[in-house]
């Protein structure tokens, strides 16, 4: 389904919050054997077929719609077959780190970008700051983290950054935002945002798997939010997704599992649970749960679909709706642009512009990778070049480093004592260590009046300077 048939759905009312923790539905499919148009063995979802069969769901459908749906989707028929050939080398792995992938499964925007995505409803948070009931404020804060999951249904994969590569953005809520890539093996990025109202810091260190014609998500990280009026911090531990139909099929994204956010300072929590989608659409987009209190007692009943609203309202020890109150909704996905190439929300669009582009943008920013642009654009070719000419440049990086006995130091955070557990592995934690702030103000105040180029401008994350290959 589309933004725009997204966008288009019933947004009013919400999941069904009693029959949401009930409804676990189960998958009962059987091994199809049979052939899409491009000669493929088809199964349907927990089927059982050739080693090089593929798993393709109809999320509208049933055990009988998947040779159907094998041959609908983004690709055509030589394409399909061609892409397959590439992406069955990589079952199993975890294609987060793999430099390799071809550009025809990329989007114009590296994973730093990805990850400021989570600011364009960061108005919730200011609400949760200024919130005095306690209740409210989880409300606030945990539809807040929701409200990525329309964006992040996208299944075009971001560029992977480059080991010092960044993204700056303001000009959105009062919000400085910055993104470096701390890491590159594992892959680790870190982030931190603030404005009047609240501090962000996320650690994230994603992992996949893919499967075939389906890539599991797995958000190992670290997001703390504080919220300054009172200096309450919240914890956020996110439910995990999965891409369905990445070759074969319209390609979908299912996020399933719980979600929770606690209260660390105060001890109040919210548990959403993410209902997986069953046959023919049954739960799909469904987000139901509870904010609790410090002694686990229910106190709002929260339920919505996370790609059109959340609504919330009071319930008494039972989990049942108070009498004499309703249901409100307390937020509502922003109108999306129709036939995005992209899928990209306007927000998304702002993110790739240099609207929020801060004064004396670092030159080490994902706006500025040649091969995000040339993508952008719509030169593959040009895109996969410069790709490639990146990833090498990398490794000639690397190279120097390690023949001078040095070791890559972030720029704008430092590896903390702490490791996080996750229910998906440990994480070591890095924290903001101020010195942009110190940047920032004396880029605020200064003269320079140079306008960013994005086309004529040298991406340079490096850190001896240029880069040689030889």
């Amino acid at each position: 389904m589309d933004s725009k048939d997204q966008s288009n759905s019933s947004s009013s009312g919400g999941g069904g919050y009693f029959s949401s923790f009930t409804s676990r539905l189960s998958n009962l499919g059987t091994a199809l054997g049979l052939m899409s148009d491009d000669g493929v063995e088809v199964r349907n979802s927990e089927g059982e077929g050739a080693e090089d069969s593929v798993e393709v769901i109809n999320p509208e459908g049933g055990t009988e719609d998947s040779v159907e749906e094998a041959n609908k989707g983004r690709w055509k028929q030589e394409e399909r077959e061609s892409h397959w050939k590439i992406m069955k080398n990589y079952i199993g792995s975890d294609i987060t780190s793999l430099v390799t992938l071809p550009v025809f499964i990329m989007e114009p925007m590296s994973t730093l970008q990805k990850m400021a995505e989570i600011m364009e409803y960061s108005h919730l948070l200011d609400l949760a700051d200024e919130c005095e009931d306690p209740h409210m404020r989880m409300v606030y804060a945990t539809t807040w983290a929701v409200s990525v999951y329309y964006a992040l249904q996208r299944t075009w994969k971001p560029f992977n950054p480059i080991l010092g590569e960044t993204y700056e953005m303001v000009n959105h809520g009062g919000i400085t935002f910055l993104a470096e890539q701390v890491c590159h093996h594992p892959p680790i990025g870190a982030a931190h945002a603030e404005n009047e109202h609240f501090t962000y810091d996320l650690t994230s260190k994603l992992k996949t798997k893919l499967l075939g014609n389906s890539v599991e998500i797995y958000p190992v990280g670290r997001t703390r939010v504080t919220l300054k009026r009172d200096g309450v911090v919240l914890d956020l531990v996110p439910p995990l997704s999965k891409a369905n139909n990445l070759i074969f099929g319209r390609t979908w994204v299912d996020s399933a599992g719980d979600m929770i956010m606690t209260n660390m300072t105060t001890g109040e929590k919210v548990v959403l649970y993410f209902q997986p989608c069953g046959w023919f659409g049954a739960g799909r987009y469904e987000v139901d749960g509870y904010v609790y209190n410090a002694a686990e007692e229910p106190k709002i009943l929260m339920t919505g679909k996370w790609n059109q609203s959340m609504s919330y309202q009071p319930c008494d020890m039972e989990g049942e709706p108070l009498p004499g109150t309703e249901l409100k909704e307390v937020w509502k996905v922003a109108d999306a642009p129709e036939n995005d190439k992209f899928q990209y929300t306007r927000f998304a669009h702002k993110i790739n512009s240099l609207d929020t582009a801060p004064k004396k943008l670092l030159a080490s920013d994902s706006r500025l990778r040649p091969d995000r642009y040339a993508l952008e654009k719509g030169d593959l070719s040009k895109a996969g070049s410069a790709k490639s000419s990146l990833e090498e440049k990398q490794r000639a990086e690397k190279r120097n480093r390690d023949a001078k006995g040095h070791k890559f130091s972030p720029r704008w955070f430092e590896m903390s004592e702490e490791v996080a557990t996750t229910p998906w592995g440990d994480l070591e934690v890095y924290r903001f260590n101020g010195k942009y702030n110190e940047h920032r103000e004396a880029a605020d105040i200064s003269d320079d009046t140079n306008i960013i180029d994005i086309e004529s401008t040298e991406f340079n994350p490096w850190q001896y300077g240029n880069v040689t290959t030889e």
